[in-house]
């Protein structure tokens, strides 16, 4: 009876699948997940730079109208991602040599700024800058970098088994130089020493 039993293989390709399902749906689940958000991504991505292209345009510069183009691209991203929260940023810079901090003079060569180095005042608040943009649309022809930031619910609720976080969070950004639609008034930089 013993021998005819260990001969028996009735019932193994079920024992086989009971240790291998849960493995293979873990899988399956976040090869899912990660696919989703590559697409919410993509689809993201090309919402804001359409926005960023309409932003850069005469008359978009106003808070209404930024407003509006923020719920532009949110309308394109909730119908796949449901229950989303989001954030949006503009910053402006007068030309793309004022992205980077604002350039100074290392006198103690230590590749930081220190209070008291001389340094190019970019965006005219006198003080020195690691980001020297300034909050909103800008006027015609600025530099305008545009971020937008989603959080929405992960897919499955069971990622958590995985490690993973039940929020996912992705951003986009953009940046474009404004339409010359009007003459710009630009101050020139000012040295500032002390």
């Amino acid at each position: 009876m013993i021998a005819r039993l260990n001969r028996d293989r009735r019932g193994a390709t079920f024992v086989e699948f009971a240790l291998l399902a849960p493995v293979l749906l873990l899988l399956l689940m976040g090869l899912f997940d990660l696919s989703y958000r590559s697409y919410v991504q993509a689809l993201l991505t090309g919402a804001l730079q359409q926005a960023a292209r309409n932003g850069t345009l005469e008359g978009n510069a106003t808070t209404s109208a930024a407003a509006a183009i923020d719920e532009q691209v949110i309308r394109q991203v909730r119908p796949v991602a449901a229950n989303l929260t989001w954030t949006s940023k503009r910053s402006y810079y007068r030309n793309y040599d004022g992205v980077d901090a604002e350039p100074f003079d290392d006198a103690n060569r230590n590749n930081k700024y220190d209070p008291g180095e001389c340094f190019t005042d970019m965006n005219g608040n006198r003080l020195w800058d690691a980001d020297p943009g300034l909050d909103g649309q800008g006027g015609a022809n600025d530099i305008t970098i545009y971020t937008v930031e989603v959080t929405y619910p992960r897919l499955f609720p069971l990622t958590g088994l995985m490690g993973l976080p039940p929020d996912q969070k992705i951003s986009a950004t953009s940046a474009l130089k404004n339409q010359p639609y009007d003459t710009q008034s630009t101050a020139a930089a000012e040295r500032i020493c002390g």
